[in-house]
């Protein structure tokens, strides 16, 4: 009990600044003094946990929110910083930093450590926690989700060969990690795009400036970066090369030699088409991503329907989802019918993958025809499309059944 003496000693000051700034009153003091009473006493028990600590974080946190808002409300004079402003959030830093003495193999408690850190803004406090990012590494090397931490809190601070590095590391151990990947692309792609805002708002034409000065070293330079340093005629290609994605389409292909999974592909089809980065770089990267899909999974049924509604999915994303815009407009109309002879192909070849294949025509001619705003003419070619399909010897009964399906009384609404 002498430890839960002593942090109720240390609560003395901060407790004493906030009644004297009108803050809380008396009883609730007592209340506060109860409650952290309880907590500690929770905590010091011959086998703590976890949850204990993660409530007393908890309310300590709600405790902070209310003291923000009764500051707020009271209007109070703007006056040097007092314990009380500080006080209750350091508490918050202190409960983790015990917490993580007691569960150093927690994966949870470093992320959310992490994160309430970020959410106050203790900038100081987050680099030292990722300098601690080796001990919390080598005891989660097959953590993704740290490595990824670590490496936005180096973006953040300007480094990132730093967070290129911590990347690769915990790609080596990790390369069967869709969101490794993906973020390391993120980060390549926010490399290029923040060099071309930077040189646009100086007023520099890309091919007339040398690569951002960044503190890098060797190890974490890519073979084009390093060309690019050297200068001249060579240099020149290099960094042009860099600035039209040559760095992110090798981190692609690398990442499909690594991880051959639609998973992977959908993932990084989804990060490009969002990430806000210039038109003409955007369409290069998701050419190379679709030609990459191609060789890598060939055949593939789900690989083979991510290409043939490429330009579907480009049409939604212009619109907006506007259903009834899209199914109106005439680059729809080849869209579809170019989908839809790209499925017919594949399914009419009779891989060893015809039930998958035929699988998602299925899925795809549902989709469609289930649009309300679809044209019937639409409709009914896409329906005869796919009995042409079901008519043909030794194709999945499944087309026939879809067919029959989409065409019975009962679907006529559709």
């Amino acid at each position: 009990m002498e430890r839960v003496q002593f942090q109720q000693e240390q609560m003395l000051a901060e407790l004493k600044d906030l009644v004297q700034k009108s803050l809380f009153n008396q009883s609730e003091v007592k209340q506060i003094v109860k409650k952290r009473t309880q907590f500690e006493t929770a905590l010091v028990r011959r086998i703590p946990k976890k949850s204990d600590f993660l409530r007393y974080a908890a309310y300590e946190m709600n405790l902070e929110q209310l003291r923000r808002k009764r500051v707020e409300r009271l209007k109070l004079e703007k006056t040097a910083p007092s314990i009380s402003d500080y006080a209750l959030v350091r508490r918050q830093f202190q409960i983790f930093e015990r917490a993580l003495k007691k569960f150093k193999s927690d994966v949870g408690l470093w992320i959310q450590y992490i994160q309430v850190a970020k959410r106050e803004g203790a900038r100081s406090l987050v680099g030292r926690i990722t300098a601690r990012r080796v001990q919390a590494l080598q005891l989660h090397p097959r953590t993704p989700a740290l490595y990824i931490i670590a490496a936005s809190h180096e973006l953040n601070h300007m480094s990132p060969s730093a967070a290129r590095a911590l990347l690769q590391r915990g790609l080596r151990l990790n390369a069967d990690s869709v969101d490794m990947w993906r973020e390391y692309v993120r980060m390549e792609i926010g490399f290029v795009e923040g060099m071309r805002r930077r040189w646009t708002v100086l007023g520099i034409h890309e091919e007339d400036h040398p690569i951002a000065e960044v503190e890098t070293t060797e190890e974490a330079l890519t073979p084009e970066e390093i060309t690019a340093k050297k200068g001249g005629d060579e240099g020149e290609r290099a960094r042009q090369a860099i600035m039209d994605g040559a760095i992110v389409k090798s981190v692609i292909l690398n990442a499909a030699k690594a991880l051959p999974s639609i998973n992977l592909f959908s993932a990084l089809e989804v990060l490009i088409r969002s990430y806000p980065t210039q038109e003409r770089l955007r369409t290069a990267l998701l050419d190379h991503l679709y030609c990459v899909l191609k060789d890598t999974l060939q055949g593939d049924p789900h690989a083979v329907k991510m290409l043939a509604t490429r330009k579907l999915r480009e049409l939604i994303s212009q619109e907006n989802s506007d259903d009834s815009v899209i199914a109106e407009s005439e680059e729809f109309v080849d869209a579809l019918q170019a989908a839809n002879e790209s499925f017919s192909v594949a399914v009419g070849a009779g891989s060893t993958k015809a039930a998958g294949m035929a699988d998602v025509y299925v899925e795809f001619i549902e989709q469609w025809c289930k649009l309300s705003t679809l044209d019937p003419n639409l409709r009914t070619y896409l329906t005869a499309s796919l009995r042409k399909l079901a008519r043909q010897p030794n194709v999945p009964s499944l087309l026939q059944a879809a067919y029959i399906r989409l065409t019975s009384p009962s679907k006529e609404a559709i």
